[in-house]
């Protein structure tokens, strides 16, 4: 394994308010290989894009092993315009409760041989759409229970 491609996506309904996280892992031919959803209590849509980027990252050192982590390139592609930019350098972090995440985010990317940050239309991202829509559905009906 010298490639792999995470897709992530983090939403919140009402912004803020419910909130989920979905990430995508494929091979570098693009084929899944795992995937998570994940209901994360309440955020912003930024926050809990940032959240599924964490995660991501802290889940390939977790299932895949800190040792591999040093010999992989990870592609992470998201819909969100505002963290692949912030990442790569081209905005400026200034919300205070954006920049804990980021810093979080940024020091988790040196474990790893090498992490690109790239953006992708949401038609593109799709699967990590529907794991958070998937997330924030589950535990509404969750609630409607009690």
């Amino acid at each position: 394994m010298k490639k792999i491609i995470i897709y992530i996506d983090g939403g919140s309904r009402n912004n803020p308010g419910p909130a989920a996280i979905g990430v995508v892992f494929c091979n570098e031919k693009s084929q899944e290989i795992k995937k998570y959803s994940e209901y994360i209590g309440e955020a912003t849509n930024n926050q809990a894009e940032y959240r599924a980027l964490i995660f991501a990252l802290e889940k390939f050192k977790q299932v895949f092993g800190n040792k591999l982590a040093k010999t992989s390139e990870i592609e992470l592609m998201s819909d969100s315009e505002l963290i692949i930019n912030q990442l790569n350098g081209n905005y400026k972090i200034l919300d205070s409760k954006i920049q804990p995440l980021f810093l979080k985010a940024w020091n988790l990317k040196l474990d790893f041989k090498k992490v690109k940050f790239r953006l992708i239309s949401r038609e593109k991202n799709k699967s990590a759409d529907s794991l958070v829509n998937e997330a924030l559905n589950l535990q509404s009906s969750a609630q409607k229970l009690f």
